[in-house]
């Protein structure tokens, strides 16, 4: 590796070998006035990258190099870039570039921009491919990398760049906060933050899982409530139509009973998924009528819903309930197979990056 010109990272070389990896050298797009470079010191293992070097949801382009929950230190930024300097701690989440020139882009939600670019197994508008956080460097435009207030621990702020802010951001923008009623379906690497950002935005919290196995845990997270729901017939009677909204993080559609919890929602109230299963959830329109409920989902959130988040991160004492493992093809392998098995408690983040990159 010859920095700047190439980077280097570990890369996923076949979907049927999805957690076996090699390490490999790449160019990242050519260096602009608003880039910042960024030396990996830490990256966040999400559900998203088992999906994509599985090919779960769709074949991705190979080699592909996942991780977007990115933490590092600047060291170097472009003429234009105002938000950071060289020696400072920053963020880098699943987006890395849109236009920021669109009638979309200008109302803060860049997100949503129809030319936006996600930070791995993607493409640049001069088809330069994006490579994650798997690797020695990030080069982010400075829009897309985050500030991390000096609290929070790297380690444990890596997974809010991703799973924490894609929680964040349909609680804030619906509406969260004092005398709410919010519903968190899941506990996992998405439903753990749910929790927690409820809590901290003051709602009182209704946390559903299947069993009650992570009952300690909901509650230990900030949940004043906790249902199992597969434990039990008509466990929902007591919570017909008193539900401001719903976050549901499930990760997959088997046995999900979305009737159940569509009736749970007060009048007009919103039901948001922003666990992505590879098949589809199935609704009836008799559902809809009874409550008028609304159905959505949410992508990720803006650069300002993104340094609110950090900021309450901070201010409240929030982190992530992670397990750390250091960097390497090991390392990586056991972090893409527990994460795809379900046993991790409640997100990886990848250590050690000194070790592997010199």
């Amino acid at each position: 590796m010859v920095y700047p010109d190439t980077f280097e990272g570990f890369a996923v070389h076949d979907t049927k070998k999805w957690s076996t990896v090699e390490k490999i050298e790449f160019k990242p797009k050519p260096f602009g006035p608003y880039d910042v470079d960024i030396k990996v010191e830490a990256c966040g293992v999400c559900g998203s990258d088992v999906h994509t070097v599985t090919g779960g949801w769709e074949a991705p382009v190979l080699p592909v190099i996942v991780g977007h929950e990115i933490v590092g230190k600047v060291v170097k930024v472009g003429d234009k870039v105002t938000t950071l300097k060289v020696g400072d701690r920053a963020g880098v989440g699943a987006q890395i570039w849109s236009c920021l020139e669109c009638e979309i882009c200008k109302q803060g939600n860049e997100t949503y921009c129809p030319k936006w670019v996600d930070t791995y197994n993607d493409a640049y508008p001069d088809g330069t491919r994006t490579y994650g956080g798997y690797s020695s460097h990030i080069r982010a435009h400075e829009h897309f990398a985050f500030p991390i207030p000096e609290k929070l621990n790297t380690l444990g702020v890596a997974p809010m760049l991703c799973a924490g802010i894609t929680t964040y951001s349909p609680l804030v923008r619906n509406g969260a906060g004092p005398g709410k009623k919010v519903g968190v379906v899941g506990i996992g690497g998405l439903g753990h933050f749910a929790i927690m950002w409820a809590k901290a935005l003051g709602c009182e919290v209704y946390v559903f899982s299947r069993s009650s196995k992570k009952k300690a845990d909901a509650l230990q997270l900030g949940a004043d409530h906790f249902v199992a729901t597969g434990e039990g017939e008509n466990w929902n009677s007591d919570l017909k139509y008193k539900l401001d909204m719903i976050i549901s993080t499930a990760n997959s559609t088997k046995n999900f009973d979305f009737d159940a919890y569509a009736i749970m929602l007060k009048v007009h109230a919103k039901f948001i998924a922003v666990g992505l299963p590879e098949d589809q959830f199935q609704i009836s329109g008799g559902t809809l009528l009874k409550n008028g409920c609304y159905i959505g989902s949410s992508h990720l959130g803006s650069r300002q819903e993104m340094i609110d988040m950090l900021n309450l991160a901070a201010e409240k004492g929030i982190e992530s309930w992670y397990e750390a493992i250091a960097i390497s093809k090991g390392g990586i392998k056991e972090a893409l197979e527990r994460c795809h098995d379900g046993d991790v408690k409640y997100r990886f983040t990848l250590s050690d990056y000194s070790k592997e990159f010199a």
